[in-house]
């Protein structure tokens, strides 16, 4: 039996991200995991976010007399142990009942943080009160700035939440084929054949159907079915494709802590990002979500870094599924990185357990990597370490 009261025994073991991708997807409905794990169109965006990966190799030097490594990092003044973050995911609870509350936990345990999504399963003081340390928020910035936006803002202060993400690249919804195709769409579509494909997973529909976190919790009080279609009833009328900067800009004035912009994939864009007093800047395409194509999240993170990196803090959110991937990552300069899907994964599979198994993985990956290049801590990395393959 595990911290959080589930009991991992799979045949064969699960020892690595992927390992629990593929139990994910045994575990899920079609329609939830086209949701969960899919792109936008041919996904080419998707794809070139794990690709960019490749390009690079670490460079590797011997007898360098380190008997561990340092994996931990400051970010805005607090002290994380390990160097990533849980990317905000929205509707989190299909993967597992537990959802953004259960994650938040395993973060916790893993010495990280969550950072919650508007769209999330369970409210901003659900998982205010269900924690005991100030996770991240992420706003999406829908509606007017006087009514949505502001009622998002004062929850999340109230709450505790210490440090505002805002998602900057959605100014409509990408062309999600995948999802539209297996009726994950807007609304959902059920047929009898997707009904009857939800309930030959037993453990999956139970937890649906008994805790009905199926909802964005942020902005419906209503559980269920009903819940569901008025989430997005409200997504998309509130969506906003006439956003500013002016509207980013007035946003920063209202928040008094860390003020973080995700999205960023250009440097004139992370220039224009500090200009207004971002303290931090995501680089990111939505997890190849949004446009397609769209140049991939490492791809973009040199250019950026150059740019603001001396003056805000940069993240990496895409394509990170491994341990030298979140190296590589650093070593291009960025602070630390954010994973989604990874830990989508370890909800599904194991709910908080699994997440918690899956920040275990990577954490362990990372440092058995710094110590196989000779190096002792995340913050000796640099561009020198990495050899590139193009």
């Amino acid at each position: 039996m595990t911290a959080f009261g589930y009991r991992l025994r799979t045949r064969p073991p699960l020892v690595c991200v992927e390992d629990y991708r593929a139990a994910a997807r045994r575990a899920l409905p079609t329609m939830v995991w086209a949701y969960l794990d899919g792109g936008a169109e041919d996904e080419r965006t998707l794809y070139g976010n794990r690709t960019a990966f490749t390009n690079w190799s670490l460079r590797q030097r011997v007898l360098a007399g380190h008997s561990g490594a340092d994996i931990g990092v400051e970010l805005f003044g607090e002290r994380l142990d390990l160097p990533v973050l849980l990317s905000p995911t929205g509707l989190t609870g299909l993967a597992h009942w537990t959802g953004e509350l259960g994650a938040a936990r395993a973060a916790e345990q893993a010495g990280t943080r969550l950072t919650l999504s508007t769209a999330s399963s369970y409210s901003i003081e659900e998982v205010a009160t269900g924690t005991r340390h100030d996770h991240w928020f992420q706003l999406y910035p829908w509606g007017e700035r006087a009514g949505f936006m502001t009622s998002m803002l004062d929850r999340a202060r109230d709450s505790g939440y210490r440090t505002l993400v805002v998602t900057v690249d959605v100014p409509v919804q990408g062309n999600r084929v995948g999802e539209r195709r297996t009726g994950m769409g807007h609304p959902p579509i059920l047929t009898p054949r997707r009904i009857a494909d939800a309930a030959v997973r037993p453990g999956w529909w139970y937890g649906l159907l008994r805790h009905r976190r199926m909802t964005m919790a942020n902005v419906t009080g209503t559980r269920g079915a009903a819940g569901a279609v008025e989430s997005v009833a409200v997504q998309q009328r509130q969506i906003r494709p006439d956003l500013t900067w002016a509207d980013v800009a007035a946003l920063r004035d209202r928040w008094e802590g860390p003020f973080v912009v995700k999205g960023i994939l250009d440097p004139a864009d992370a220039q224009r990002a500090v200009q207004i007093g971002a303290t931090g800047v995501v680089v990111s395409n939505h997890g190849g979500r949004q446009l397609n194509p769209a140049v991939p999240s490492l791809a973009a993170l040199p250019a950026v870094v150059d740019a603001v990196g001396d003056r805000a803090t940069v993240l990496l959110d895409g394509g990170v599924r491994s341990g030298s991937d979140a190296v590589t990552a650093l070593a291009l300069g960025a602070d630390a990185v954010m994973v989604g899907r990874p830990c989508l994964y370890g909800l599904a599979v194991a709910g908080a357990d699994g997440v918690a198994a899956v920040l275990g993985i990577l954490a362990a990956e990372i440092r058995q990597t710094l110590t196989l290049m000779g190096v002792g801590s995340v913050a000796d990395l640099s561009r020198d370490h990495l050899i590139a393959m193009n």
